[in-house]
């Protein structure tokens, strides 16, 4: 997709577990460029699980996985003052979205969850207590 993977992985973060209505009803009023490229990769997506998959309730699926890899760079060359030449690189994107209709399960495995950033200011705040200095013989 002609769109950079770092931009549009912001775009795939605010969609990843959702379920599809609501990934769609987020990608409509996403004010950047790269939500109009993965709401049609989404919509692709629900089509090949409804024609390839046979999956009947639509309503029950939700965004499994969404990445963003880096694809080829397209590169150009812009003429500068001096016989001198900028470099312009146009990225692009692999975007791969997964659709699945089976509840989201949590790995027995799983990271535990993070704190909040007030915790570890709090944490910061603490008064330590000096240490007794070490003795020498």
């Amino acid at each position: 997709m002609r769109v950079s993977a770092r931009k549009a992985r912001l775009v795939l973060d605010q969609i990843r577990g959702k379920s599809v209505a609501d990934a769609l009803a987020t990608l409509q009023y996403t004010p950047r460029a790269a939500a109009r490229i993965i709401e049609k990769v989404v919509r692709s997506a629900v089509a090949n699980a409804e024609h390839n998959h046979q999956v009947r309730n639509l309503d029950d699926l939700r965004v499994h996985y969404a990445t963003a890899d880096g694809g080829p760079s397209m590169k150009r060359v812009q003429p500068r003052a001096m016989g001198r030449a900028f470099f312009i690189r146009h990225k692009t994107s692999h975007l791969a979205i997964g659709v699945s209709d089976e509840a989201p399960v949590r790995s027995r495995g799983a990271a535990p969850a993070r704190s909040t950033p007030g915790e570890s200011a709090a944490k910061a705040a603490r008064p330590r207590t000096p240490k007794a200095p070490k003795e020498t013989p």
